[in-house]
């Protein structure tokens, strides 16, 4: 290319300093939906930093608030959804913090952050693309909206992020069209789409749900490679803890709208000291283990109307202590920090039942 694209964003102040190991910070966000059944209370107070160029894994079960959290971030929640409460503040390199949720709908901010800063990799990549145009009209789109270049620089670089992500024959793909395509090569297609403006947050909504096990591992290797190469500071929201022990560096794991548990991916899975994180753990399949019964957590996550009081989880918890437990508001997270890595945790009875928990490391 023989030119360096250039952003159409305006320069409002000239480079500042910013804080040089957090690229986004998350503060008591909280989110709701007004049903007819009541309201629900997705995300009720969640609270995080992200270092740069770091991956963080928010994990949990289905309905926890993960996703939720995630188009937050991005101001991407429709009615009857509303943020109603919380900063999240986007520090990106040689500009000004961004406090995301403090800008209007039409603010030419906002539109800078949305996949120009950051960027979002939906969980199903043939609802992410658009079925009657071609892969490369819909990556230059995005280069068109971000960057002052020409058609011919525009196909030039979807073709060379076409390559980066491991899609051969990259310059003729460009022409086809999604139905065309495997449903792992549609995914690289989205990964493509979501990294060609070289974002400085990218958020990954379980980018491999709808794949098989080999293109899984395929797809998280070249996440890893790519956040390596660009520096990309990644948020990994998943269900699935193999998948965390294999990439993170830090998780936060949440229930019922809530974080419960957050550190460093090694204390998180070596030393849980939540029996929600304890109970995830402990359902996973090992390798190791031979005509054993794989422990389940009882019941289910309860509807977000009808959060119990207490700790959300003492009705599933076979450590709940009744009279303590299940009464008043939920625990805050308290700091426990064993090994310096900023370990918290939200549990009544962390200090009792806490080092008793051992947890087997996902196969």
């Amino acid at each position: 290319m023989s030119k360096t694209a250039q952003s159409n964003h305006t320069t409002q102040a000239a480079p500042v300093k910013t804080d040089s190991d957090t690229v986004l910070e998350v503060d008591g966000l909280r989110t709701y939906f007004r049903t007819h059944e009541g309201e629900v209370r997705a995300v009720d107070g969640v609270s995080f930093k992200m270092k740069r160029g770091s991956i963080l894994a928010i994990v949990g079960e289905s309905g926890c608030g993960k996703s939720v959290t995630a188009y937050s971030i991005l101001r991407l929640i429709q009615p009857p959804g509303k943020i109603v409460g919380g900063r999240v503040t986007l520090r990106p390199v040689g500009e000004e913090p961004i406090e995301i949720t403090a800008l209007g709908e039409k603010d030419e901010r906002l539109y800078h952050v949305r996949g120009g800063l950051a960027a979002m990799i939906f969980q199903e990549p043939m609802s992410a693309l658009s079925p009657v145009h071609t892969v490369g009209n819909q990556i230059m789109e995005a280069i068109f909206i971000h960057q002052k270049v020409t058609k011919q620089q525009a196909q030039q670089l979807a073709e060379e992020m076409l390559s980066k992500v491991g899609i051969p024959n990259a310059a003729v793909r460009l022409k086809q069209y999604p139905h065309e395509l495997s449903g792992g090569m549609r995914q690289r297609v989205v990964i493509a789409m979501a990294l060609v403006c070289r974002p400085q947050l990218l958020i990954a909504d379980e980018p491999t749900t709808a794949l098989d096990v080999t293109i899984q591992a395929q797809i998280m290797q070249l996440m890893k490679g790519l956040q390596s190469e660009l520096g990309t500071g990644v948020m990994l929201i998943t269900h699935d803890l193999g998948v965390v022990a294999q990439l993170a560096e830090e998780v936060a794991v949440m229930y019922l709208g809530r974080i419960v548990e957050k550190g460093s991916m090694r204390t998180i899975i070596k030393k849980p000291r939540h029996p929600y994180t304890m109970a995830l753990l402990q359902s996973l399949p090992s390798l190791h283990a031979r005509n054993q019964k794989l422990p389940s957590i009882k019941g289910s996550v309860p509807a977000l109307t009808r959060i119990p009081s207490g700790c959300p989880f003492h009705p599933r918890c076979e450590h709940a202590q009744a009279g303590r437990c299940d009464v008043g508001g939920p625990p805050p997270l308290e700091q426990l920090d064993p090994d310096g890595v900023g370990h918290e945790v939200a549990c009544l009875r962390v200090h009792e039942i806490g080092p008793t928990l051992k947890a087997q490391a996902p196969s």
